[in-house]
């Protein structure tokens, strides 16, 4: 974007929704929800489901290019809601206001989640090691919410996977409530499906 585009750029009037959080911690989950509630996806649909993710991923493919710069299309995400892994939050432009939902999950079943995709996938899962990835997720996953409470134009809300799928209408309305909005929370709860809480920790 031009310097001088941004200087006569209207204000926002629509807070851009956006939805993160560690891989395989819910947010296709929340993508949907937030589609059955009336509000529009950001998506190109080039990732199609599979039996990791058999209702979609919710993918939009330009969002992993935003550290090359890659940014002029969150001028026409205002008022919908867009899927941003967590280590690509501090690429977003200052120059919008966000909402953040920030989807967290029991890193044991991450883990587990994210094995179980690999080796679906044909991938050699013999050399990770679950101690270390933990220590990493766990390091970034501090460092991102540190950055998250210093950012102005930021608000965030924090969801539990398994919070949402014991009871999803007290999870659906602190949503509603966050975005503003009116939504159709019976859909939204409708499309969480606790036969998807695979690899669950152990109680």
């Amino acid at each position: 974007m031009s310097f001088l585009k941004k200087l006569f750029q209207p204000q926002t009037k629509k807070p851009i929704i956006i939805v993160s959080g560690l891989p395989r911690s819910g947010t296709s989950m929340m993508m949907k929800m937030l589609e059955a509630g009336g509000i529009p996806p950001l998506t190109d649909a080039l990732r199609e489901a599979d039996s990791d993710n058999p209702k979609g991923y919710y993918e939009f493919e330009r969002v992993k290019q935003m550290d090359k710069g890659d940014t002029d299309w969150l001028e026409d995400t205002q008022g919908k809601a867009v899927k941003v892994i967590s280590a690509l939050l501090r690429h977003l432009p200052d120059e919008y206001e966000y909402r953040i939902i920030f989807m967290r999950r029991n890193m044991p079943e991450i883990l587990a989640s994210q094995r179980k995709m690999l080796v679906n996938r044909g991938e050699n899962t013999d050399e990770l090691d679950d101690a270390k990835m933990a220590d990493l997720f766990e390091k970034h996953l501090q460092s991102t919410l540190k950055w998250i409470d210093r950012q102005p134009n930021v608000s965030c809300l924090y969801i539990h996977y398994s919070d949402m799928l014991a009871d999803p209408m007290p999870q659906v309305e602190k949503i509603t409530a966050f975005l503003d909005q009116k939504m159709d929370k019976i859909a939204m709860a409708n499309v969480v499906d606790p036969n998807l809480y695979r690899n669950r920790a152990e109680q």
